[in-house]
């Protein structure tokens, strides 16, 4: 049997990346003998649509199951069409959760447990300053247009704001300051990913 792990490596020592849409890497491991292979997660620049590409980027590498930290509703609904089964909420290894699932200690769910945009900020791993808050950011403030520009990257508005135009053309007061609040709380998610990261390297 084959299983999806969205991976922040290329080898079963690696860990598990939370983003599953916007993973950096694919380990697809078979756990009859847990030979693997590894992949680039093309999806991961995308500016929407990254769990859907994904999913069926899994499931055409014949995966029966995904293990992952985080899963939206998109990737969610695409793999359940397919018939794969999600464990979602792990960490760790790659070896250690697919140990996890050999022994039936993780339990699947078929349901989300964050949004579709979760993941974006954390492209800057992976990407430079990559697709999400980083190269808004740079952009907005590098060009000196301030976060009315750099706002269209960030949430997936289609194409550049023109220099004339206000961002409250396009986003409410209200919807801003949420959308940055949710930014923050991903921004801190993937610090604290790393930071655990970076504490279990200095272990070893």
């Amino acid at each position: 049997m084959k299983v999806a792990v969205s991976s922040s490596g290329t080898n079963l020592d690696s860990q598990i990346d939370p983003r599953f849409g916007r993973c950096a890497y694919f380990i697809i491991v078979n756990t009859d003998d847990m030979s693997f292979e590894a992949f680039d997660n093309e999806a991961i620049a995308l500016g929407g649509g990254a769990g859907i590409q994904s999913s069926q980027f899994v499931v055409s590498k014949g995966a029966n199951a995904v293990i992952t930290g985080n899963v939206g509703p998109n990737a969610v609904h695409t793999l359940s069409a397919a018939g794969v089964k999600i464990f979602t909420g792990q960490t760790g290894s790659i070896r250690e959760a697919v140990e996890r699932y050999k022994k039936g200690d993780i339990k699947p769910q078929q349901s989300p447990n964050v949004d579709n945009h979760y993941g974006m900020s954390g492209e800057a791993s992976r990407v430079g300053l990559g697709l999400g808050m980083g190269r808004g950011m740079g952009r907005g403030m590098g060009m000196g247009k301030g976060m009315g520009r750099c706002m269209a990257s960030v949430t997936g508005v289609s194409g550049p704001i023109p220099p004339d135009s206000s961002k409250t053309d396009l986003l409410s007061r209200e919807e801003e300051l949420k959308q940055l609040k949710d930014q923050a709380d991903d921004l801190r998610d993937q610090i604290q990913t790393l930071q655990a990261r970076i504490k279990d390297l200095e272990k070893k």
